[in-house]
């Protein structure tokens, strides 16, 4: 009977009609129908994604997952004994870190609450992490808001969490299996929720921004130092090159604010930053806005980076690899003590990340500069393999570039080839060699004898020491000629660069030549290589992939990464008759 109730009460707001629900919700209920074209009757299971694209997702918000982890495992152990579940969702909706009692995971597993389960909107309906993807808002989700009649018993409160440009980069989710009957009740989960994805948003700008100005904000001096409200980071010249989501509304711009100098929203410039530091009581800190309001200051001065001296350097090239980044550091430290041996390495990277340079740099520790010999496998097959010198001499590398081109002919001729070889084999790939093996694409023991050990190179958009690396690829521009403008610089930082470092450097390339001055500005700066892509509508690329596959549901499960029942599932739901 509760359930009728639930399908008649959507059914009332389709038709304007007022229920009492809050307009968030309403809302969310007519995009479910009249936007995703969901059933209210219909129940639907919790939507997870497979192994391949859950490591996918996480591997994406590594970073961040790293960033928040102790705080949120710290807000679980407030929350732990009310039987709370601590999820944090990617942008896209899709859960990349859990925290909740093991000893319920089965119904949490049932429920979605879990690793891996895709809680976006357009497929679990109304709920707390889609519905704050699609406002951008701190909301309660409770029981019946849910629209999906599987999620009902649950009561779900979820908190945006924005990058330092303003972008959408996560959600923060606090939910019940089951809860008391008030929606009130989730007040303190509100509040919860919101303050932990502020303290993550704050830890994250620190990170990102160890050599520029922040500038921390409150309301209040007794938590300017402990527990702020926002945060704004600043560059050489003053001006806000990043901010945390509660600085657009401490600073009271009601527009952008990046971009912009300090003195044209405060009575305040950069030079006057030493005087909010640490040693002077909190309460005379005192910032006055533009717009008449003041805000209590606490400055944070830039980091300085410590170089290694001496003994300290890598040998070869490999200091010249990164800055300060903590993850290449570590990397680069591992490459060092593996290079002067005769290990077999495989070194994993999206494309453009640098992996031929580290194989170059690692090949240069050893003395006397042996022989390096490089082996494209891109359109290499077994017969142009055969075909290759192979009188090798008794010291030096064979640098064996995308070796997942290689088909099972190829595969089958290197390994007879490296058998008889005495070269030091160094070998690069851009995909998941383990998982190849595991689907039979790629041979085990040609894998076990090209990955002695493995070295993964961090994608552009990861690394810490970005303004060291722009600094260096615009040196390789214009020497000390050009320098590049905050604007452009925070352009430069928000983008997603699926090229990596090659991508970079094409970019500041163009941008020297489209310069007329001796800064590079937005307006130098050439459009992204390739737009993100936008979200394929469901109904065509369900359409599409059953085209491809004949009609065969069990293909097209497999090939979009799904069970046959959901692929059953989803064709019923869009309204598509089976083949």
């Amino acid at each position: 009977m509760r359930d009728i109730e639930h399908v008649r009460e959507i059914g009332k707001v389709l038709q304007g009609q007022a229920t009492g629900r809050d307009g968030v919700v309403s809302d969310s209920w007519r995009r479910c129908v009249e936007s995703y074209g969901l059933d209210p009757a219909r129940p639907s299971p919790a939507h997870i994604v497979t192994e391949a694209e859950l490591r996918s997702h996480r591997e994406q918000s590594e970073r961040l997952i790293a960033i928040a982890r102790s705080g949120l495992d710290a807000l679980f152990r407030q929350v732990a004994g009310q039987n709370y579940v601590l999820l944090l969702a990617d942008a896209k909706g899709v859960t990349v870190d859990f925290f909740g009692d093991r000893r319920f995971e089965d119904d949490l597993r049932a429920a979605g609450l879990y690793l891996g389960s895709d809680w976006s909107e357009q497929l679990a309906g109304t709920c707390g992490v889609g519905s704050c993807i699609v406002t951008g808002e701190a909301i309660t989700i409770h029981q019946t808001d849910h629209f999906d009649l599987s999620h009902t018993p649950l009561s779900c409160t979820a908190a945006p969490i924005f990058d330092s440009t303003g972008q959408l980069a996560a959600v923060l989710d606090l939910s019940l299996l089951r809860s008391p009957q008030p929606k009130a009740s989730q007040n303190l989960a509100m509040n919860l929720v919101r303050a932990s994805a502020r303290r993550v948003e704050m830890a994250n700008l620190m990170g990102l921004t160890r050599r520029d100005w922040v500038l921390r904000l409150s309301a209040s001096p007794e938590f300017l130092e402990v527990d702020p409200e926002a945060a704004t980071a600043l560059d050489e010249t003053g001006r806000i090159i990043g901010m945390t989501h509660g600085a657009e509304a401490a600073l009271g711009q009601g527009g952008p604010s990046i971009g912009q100098r300090l003195d044209q929203v405060a009575e305040l410039s950069v030079d006057d930053l030493p005087d909010l530091m640490r040693g002077r009581p909190t309460e005379d800190r005192v910032i006055r806005l533009r717009d008449g309001r003041a805000l209590f200051g606490h400055a944070i001065a830039p980091q300085t980076v410590r170089l290694p001296r001496g003994p300290a350097l890598r040998p070869g090239g490999l200091s010249s690899l990164s800055g300060a980044d903590p993850a290449m550091q570590a990397l680069l430290d591992r490459a060092a003590r593996l290079a002067r041996s005769t290990v077999p390495l495989l070194i994993y990277g999206e494309t453009g990340t640098g992996k031929e340079r580290l194989a170059r740099a690692i090949h240069m520790c050893q003395p006397d500069a042996p022989p390096f010999r490089l082996l494209d496998c891109a359109g290499l097959d077994a017969s142009a393999l055969a075909a290759q010198d192979w009188a090798a001499p008794t010291r030096g590398t064979l640098f064996v570039r995308g070796v997942e081109d290689l088909d099972a002919e190829a595969q089958a001729m290197l390994l007879r080839r490296l058998a008889d070889s005495k070269l030091r084999v160094i070998a690069t790939t851009r995909c998941d060699m383990g998982t190849r093996v595991r689907q039979g694409l790629f041979r085990s023991d040609l894998f076990f004898r090209i990955a002695g050990a493995a070295l993964e190179l961090p994608p552009l958009r990861l690394r810490q020491d970005f303004d060291w690396l722009l600094l260096r690829l615009l040196g390789a521009q214009g020497g000390d000629r050009l320098r590049v403008t905050p604007a452009a610089r925070a352009e430069l930082r928000a983008r997603r660069w699926p090229g990596n470092l090659r991508e970079l450097a094409a970019t500041l390339q163009i941008a020297a030549l489209m310069a007329e001055g001796r800064a590079i500005d937005l307006d130098d700066l050439p459009p992204p290589l390739l737009d993100p892509a936008p979200p394929p509508d469901p109904t065509d690329e369900l359409r599409a992939v059953l085209a491809a596959c004949g009609g065969n549901m069990a293909q097209a499960a497999r090939r979009m990464g799904v069970n046959r029942s959901t692929i059953l599932r989803r064709m019923q739901r869009l309204g598509l008759n089976p083949y």
